[in-house]
């Protein structure tokens, strides 16, 4: 059979006139040609790819694997290897990071209840009349609350009627200073207490009531005689509270932050005999007490306007008490910034509450109606020192957003302290309240470290600035109160 050969001289004089009339087409349809070229040839590629064979029936998920040795010592290197027609690169998405919990701080999950059964026996038990939102809650306040009784039962009985062998329960100090001074707004009295709450040799423990709160701990140190009365221990006590007032740990630094210096101080202490639970433990003072006579939200708004022992002794007709008129200031500033209600708004008048909340659990949420003869709680001074203040039960909220922040307690107050609102409208309210909460090791690693604590000082950072615009809408005075 005879070959076909072209010559070369034919080929090349073929090229050039092909090569001469490409040239003298316009520009556009060139780039039209070379573009249909791409996509045909683009086109049979991956025809061809996807018409290829595969192995394992062409399906993800069924690939063979490739073992080094087979079952019972036979090998296994003839199973075919994929190759690259039939390999599926899948690019996995990474796992979104959920926010960071802040612990005793988040509101509790929201649960379907159980309306059929619950509404009909509750109509029941109140004659027809179903009160769902109020009575969901009470088993889980009931748990609580029986839960810590018990605590408290388990830690009298390790004690043998109230009594503790010396040294059984020290388990160290968690006060940590690893500078020559500590921070300059502690004072040496509040070290000195803070490492005692923090450290001392429990000898004895009673119980105590306060009224309107669960039941807590009086411990003894060692340093306490037996003969001494709870109403004669000065220096040596402390109270025990339930794990859930952690946050009075964060007011006390605030406080001291913040250059109010009116909550006693407070630490976290982990107790084996109480199961091993981490509670906050507050200096107990036998001197406090409550400030005489009753104390009104109407009373004390009169006392408000005439500015009680500002400018000399008050007129009696101005509803006074032996408090200063700065004082509140001091106390308006703090329970906004940790939103405590307790104080000035037991009610929960000035916000939308929870059904878990103590003024709904205890219906006082229904008499906001009748504010002006709420009496204020827990408004307690000093024997030796009348005209000032002391701030306890300082237990915060942090998971209330801006929306939903209690006005109600900032009615009435038209000065504030000037130090304390430089540092809330500077910005070394972070870097303070960092340097402060890191001397108890214990709260810091059980709010998460670092992380943990700066999300409880965002909470504060956006309700100062909220307090800043509050304070430019309504022209109240910054004024020194240091004196």
């Amino acid at each position: 059979m005879e070959r076909c050969v072209i010559p070369a001289s034919l080929f090349c004089s073929k090229l050039f006139r092909a090569s001469s009339r490409w040239w003298r087409y316009p520009r556009a349809r060139r780039s039209a040609i070379v573009a249909g070229l791409c996509f045909i040839y683009l086109f049979f590629a991956v025809l061809q790819v996807s018409s290829a064979p595969a192995d394992g029936k062409g399906r993800i998920g069924t690939l063979p694997l490739r073992h080094h040795d087979g079952v019972h010592g036979q090998k296994t290197d003839d199973i075919p290897t994929p190759t690259r027609s039939n390999v599926v690169y899948i690019t996995l998405r990474s796992k979104r990071q959920k926010p960071a919990v802040i612990r005793a701080t988040v509101r509790p999950k929201s649960r379907r209840k159980k309306v059929g059964t619950f509404g009909k026996q509750d109509a029941q038990a109140h004659g027809g009349k179903s009160r769902h939102g109020q009575n969901a809650w009470a088993p889980k306040r009931a748990n609580a609350s029986d839960a810590w009784a018990k605590i408290i039962h388990k830690g009298l009985t390790l004690y043998k009627g109230g009594h503790f062998e010396e040294g059984a329960d020290n388990l160290g100090s968690s006060i940590r200073i690893y500078s020559q001074k500590p921070p300059p707004w502690f004072s040496q009295e509040d070290i000195a207490h803070m490492r005692l709450l923090a450290s001392s040799k429990v000898r004895k423990l009673e119980r105590l009531q306060p009224e309107g709160s669960p039941s807590v701990l009086l411990f003894r140190s060692a340093g306490q005689t037996h003969s001494e009365q709870s109403a004669e221990c000065s220096g040596g006590c402390g109270v025990i509270k339930p794990p859930v007032d952690m946050s009075e740990v964060f007011a006390f630094h605030l406080d001291r932050v913040l250059g109010l210096n009116r909550s006693l101080p407070t630490v976290s202490r982990r107790f084996r005999t109480l199961g091993g639970q981490l509670c906050p433990v507050t200096q107990w003072d036998p001197s406090i007490t409550p400030i005489s006579g009753q104390l009104t939200w109407s009373s004390y708004q009169t006392s408000l306007k005439y500015k009680c022992w500002q400018h000399g002794t008050p007129k009696p007709e101005w509803s006074c008490t032996s408090i200063h008129h700065h004082e509140w200031s001091r106390m308006a500033l703090l329970d906004f910034l940790l939103q405590i209600h307790q104080r000035l708004d037991r009610n929960c008048c000035g916000f939308r509450p929870r059904p878990e909340d103590s003024c709904v659990a205890l219906g006082y949420h229904g008499k906001c109606g009748d504010m002006d003869n709420t009496e204020l709680s827990t408004i307690v001074h000093r024997k030796r020192d009348p005209h000032r203040l002391v701030f306890i039960n300082n237990k915060g909220f942090f998971d209330r957003d801006e929306e939903n922040l209690d006005f109600k307690l900032l009615e009435g107050i038209k000065e504030l302290p000037d130090v304390a609102v430089g540092v809330l409208s500077s910005q070394r309210l972070r870097g303070k309240l960092l340097q402060s909460l890191f001397l108890d090791q214990l709260y810091w690693e059980s709010q998460g470290g670092r992380q943990g604590i700066e999300k409880l000082i965002d909470v504060i950072e956006r309700r100062a600035k909220v307090l800043l615009r509050y304070i430019n809408a309504h022209g109240i005075k910054i004024i020194p109160m240091n004196k």
